[in-house]
């Protein structure tokens, strides 16, 4: 939803919803994913992993294909902006449990299972700010960086095009979830976690049994599910807010913010500009994600991470003193202290970069037996701690899109909530 935002933007084109559209876009997606976040997280072990995927996949299918037709309708702007808060409402819903479901599953395959899911997330990204920078360099062809394009028609083709194929892949993806559940690897696997689950069932026994472990040897007290998951917190509080608060930083200045930024050179024209930003800032977060599969990149320490994470804060001033659109004539007469296209780009890259690396290494050190000592090697641990970084990740990333009006304030200088 965040990279389809210049398509939105271009529906908007001369409401006074324009200014204040991504702020609401994230908030509304990011508070709703986190209401029922908590919901799936906290009912994890008595739903089927499964069921959730494919329920939550077809729900999503069905919201993409809505706004692949939404491409052809031109309702009023306060229309469609409900329109679009509303998908992203539904989107958050059918997102949170598929999340839960995913983050379980892949916690039990160990580090590199789950490095994996975070670098296809951002995958997914790159691939549709992509098609973005196509559709905006077609859409300004033979028109100088000094006139406004109000035409959306190339956004609009655009949007089509990458939602359709959102919902063709979420079809293919539903398809190949059926094929992974017939695998004997992952029967075994998931054998092996329902079996911790059921120690108290004839069930359970037999699941132990039959995955080599002595029904008898049972090295945890058994709990009930909401005094689990808040012992679970506890312990891994540090892997917690280190993840959380990456997307606090994250969510506070982008897109919001860094949307506002102009180009300084007179030859780049500003819809091409902040599609690139897009892009450069999913390449980052694709890059350190991915970067995490080299055994040498690796921090597991909490403390570590912890510190990497707060580190991040330096990014929010950084993008304020790049070229960023102030309504101070004061602030905007002095010219920005960072005047350079490609250095606001490397600054984009090395904070996508960071995005990625850390809330990455939190995500595969929380639940990791063999690097989390926290865990005390107790197996039936694993799917709950990740599941509770997942839901402290979406945390933060509902505190930073309500951070981002706050940092609004800042630059336009007025009331946030309605400019």
């Amino acid at each position: 939803m965040i990279t389809a935002t210049p398509y939105f933007l271009s529906r908007l084109e001369g409401s006074s919803l324009k200014g204040t559209f991504s702020s609401y876009l994230s908030t509304a997606f990011t508070i709703s994913n986190l209401l029922f976040l908590a919901h799936a997280t906290t009912t994890s072990k008595k739903a089927s992993n499964t069921r959730r995927v494919l329920s939550a996949i077809g729900f999503l299918a069905s919201l993409s294909f809505m706004l692949t037709l939404s491409t052809y309708m031109h309702p009023a702007a306060g229309g469609f902006t409900a329109f679009v808060l509303l998908n992203a409402v539904g989107q958050a819903a059918a997102g949170s449990y598929l999340q839960t479901a995913v983050v379980a599953v892949a916690s039990q395959f160990g580090p590199v299972a789950m490095q994996a899911v975070m670098s296809g997330q951002a995958a997914v990204a790159v691939a549709i700010s992509g098609v973005q920078v196509m559709s905006a360099l077609a859409s300004v062809r033979g028109v100088s960086p000094q006139e406004v394009v109000l035409d959306s028609e190339p956004a609009e083709q655009s949007a089509f095009i990458f939602f359709g194929l959102s919902t063709a892949f979420l079809i293919v993806c539903a398809a190949v979830q059926m094929w992974l559940v017939s695998l004997p690897a992952y029967k075994s696997v998931v054998a092996r976690g329902a079996a911790h689950r059921q120690l108290d069932t004839p069930e359970g026994n037999a699941l132990l049994e039959a995955s080599g472990t002595d029904p008898d040897d049972r090295s945890f007290r058994k709990e009930d599910e909401k005094h689990h998951v808040i012992r679970i917190a506890k312990t891994n509080k540090i892997y917690e807010i280190a993840v959380s608060y990456v997307f606090v930083v994250t969510l506070a200045v982008f897109p919001p913010i860094t949307i506002s930024v102009q180009p300084t050179s007179p030859l780049v024209h500003p819809l091409v500009f902040s599609a690139v930003h897009f892009f450069m800032f999913n390449i980052g977060d694709f890059t350190g994600r991915s970067i995490c599969s080299l055994p040498r990149l690796h921090v597991w320490s909490a403390r570590r991470l912890l510190s990497l994470s707060l580190l991040r804060t330096l990014f929010i001033p950084v993008f304020l003193m790049c070229n960023v659109q102030w309504a101070s004539v004061s602030s905007s007469s002095r010219g920005p202290f960072i005047n350079s296209d490609f250095l606001f780009m490397l600054i984009v890259l090395l904070f996508g970069v960071s995005n990625g690396y850390v809330s990455s290494m939190c995500m595969m050190a929380a639940p990791s037996l063999a690097h989390n000592p926290r865990l005390k090697g107790r197996a039936e641990d694993v799917d709950v701690a990740a599941t509770v970084a997942s839901f402290c990740l979406v945390t933060g990333l509902a505190l930073g899109a309500m951070l981002s009006f706050g940092v609004r304030a800042v630059v336009c200088d007025c009331n946030p909530f309605i400019a």
